[in-house]
């Protein structure tokens, strides 16, 4: 019973409504005051809180590490009519589809794995991710990226995929809009390795096909706050052993980005990526000329 009663919460998230809601009544002193209304409404008295942080964007993305599942959140379920299978264990996972946000309706109230909901961490909702579990999230309208723990179920509508707590939404720019076209990309921890130090840079050559394409780099996320990228890059020193004198926070376009190199060509760069990919579960791209 208490876990249909977490399903049946988290099920009616917020959701951007064509016409205003009506105002709400008046809330018990524990829970936030309504925050300022915004374009389009919000579902039921959902919406942004009234005192939010200062710097939203200096909120740090979740890290992922390796936890044990929840005993009784990967069961399977039924919610509103629809039956589910989470999964039982981490593994690759992809997805792309509508992503919306719930907020200071469900501030405080228990989540699926039994947490407090905290609409200012970097959570989501999710119907069959492993809870906990950690996915990055990419906004490919405007290319932000955040990464987030799942701890929560939802949506239960059939054409979206992700709920995210209303830092990540903000961070992803779709509060307004209420929801975005999203990509979910599962993030694996593994136990800290070190990577076997690689060539990676090279003498400088005077052939100018070489210099050409001399600066091709391996990019592992891409943030809208330097401190984000800041604490990626703090924890991925752990793991790439020697790599992580190469690693270097780029600058540009309103986004932080944590990249490897240069390297001198793609497929030094390719070789790289597929072993970090390899090793830590995460899936670089390779950048530049």
């Amino acid at each position: 019973m208490a876990l249909l009663l977490l399903v049946s919460g988290c099920s009616t998230v917020s959701r951007p409504v064509e016409t205003p809601a009506p105002a709400p009544t008046p809330a018990p002193a524990t829970t936030p005051a309504p925050g300022p209304p915004t374009k389009g409404g919000y579902y039921k008295d959902d919406g942004p809180g009234a005192n939010p942080p200062a710097d939203i964007a200096g909120i740090p993305d979740a890290i992922p590490r390796t936890e044990p599942l929840h005993r009784y959140a990967n069961r399977p379920y039924q919610a509103l009519g629809k039956n589910y299978v989470p999964m039982t264990h981490a593994r690759p996972f992809r997805q792309s589809g509508i992503g919306s946000w719930y907020g200071r309706r469900f501030h405080g109230s228990p989540t699926s794995s039994g947490e407090r909901y905290d609409m200012y961490a970097m959570t989501a909702a999710h119907p069959t991710l492993p809870i906990p579990s950690y996915v990055r999230v990419t906004n490919p309208a405007n290319g932000r990226s955040v990464v987030v723990r799942v701890n929560d179920r939802g949506p239960f509508h059939a054409n979206r995929i992700i709920d995210l707590s209303y830092a990540a939404a903000w961070k992803l720019g779709y509060i307004e809009a209420g929801s975005a076209r999203v990509e979910v990309e599962s993030m694996v921890p593994g136990a800290p390795v070190a990577i076997p130090e690689l060539t990676t840079v090279a003498a400088p050559v005077p052939d100018a096909k070489v210099a050409a394409v001399a600066d091709v780099r391996v990019q592992l996320g891409a943030f809208s706050s330097r401190d984000a990228a800041e604490n990626f890059r703090n924890h991925m020193q752990k793991d790439l052993g020697s790599l992580a004198d190469l690693l270097q926070i780029v600058p540009g376009g309103g986004m932080f980005r944590l990249q490897l190199g240069p390297y001198r060509t793609q497929e030094e760069a390719r070789s790289i990526a597929d072993r970090i990919q390899a090793e830590l579960g995460l899936r670089p791209v390779i950048v530049g000329r």
